[in-house]
């Protein structure tokens, strides 16, 4: 894909929204990557990070981040999600095991349980770009929104 590519070039943009995958569990991460890419609702893959200093590096290029709580640098997806949410008014959707982990720390659009299915990730999608456009967003199911 063309925004694999052009990724880190200084001021790449796409039209269309740009999605932030974090996740150190690589199969995990190439399921929801594709899980994105065949979704309905259109969007680009700007990258997949698997701690805390890749996230944020890539993190003014994203709209929209799927964020595992637990990474390869430990319980840093809460932090990443905030960085992402405050510095960049990226919309954040939390994947985790536990979710009651992130439900109180006021970050985030929400929390959907893993495993996430493709259907899943899907609808999560397309609550995250309402939520961006200031639209009526249905929580899909699974998912605990915090707003």
């Amino acid at each position: 894909m063309l925004a694999d590519v052009l990724q880190n070039e200084p001021g790449f943009r796409t039209e269309q929204p740009r999605v932030l995958i974090v996740e150190d569990e690589f199969l995990i991460a190439m399921d929801i990557e594709d899980s994105i890419l065949q979704a309905e609702e259109e969007a680009d893959v700007i990258g997949i990070a698997n701690r805390l200093e890749d996230a944020v590096a890539l993190g003014s290029r994203a709209d929209i981040a799927f964020v595992d709580v637990n990474l390869a640098d430990g319980q840093t997806g809460p932090e990443i999600g905030r960085r992402l949410s405050e510095d960049h008014g990226v919309v954040v959707i939390f994947m985790t095991a536990n979710p009651e982990v992130v439900v109180n720390l006021g970050i985030g659009a929400g929390v959907i349980a893993k495993p996430v299915p493709q259907d899943a990730v899907e609808q999560c999608l397309a609550y995250a770009l309402a939520k961006r456009a200031g639209t009526h967003a249905v929580t899909p199911i699974g998912m605990m929104a915090f707003d």
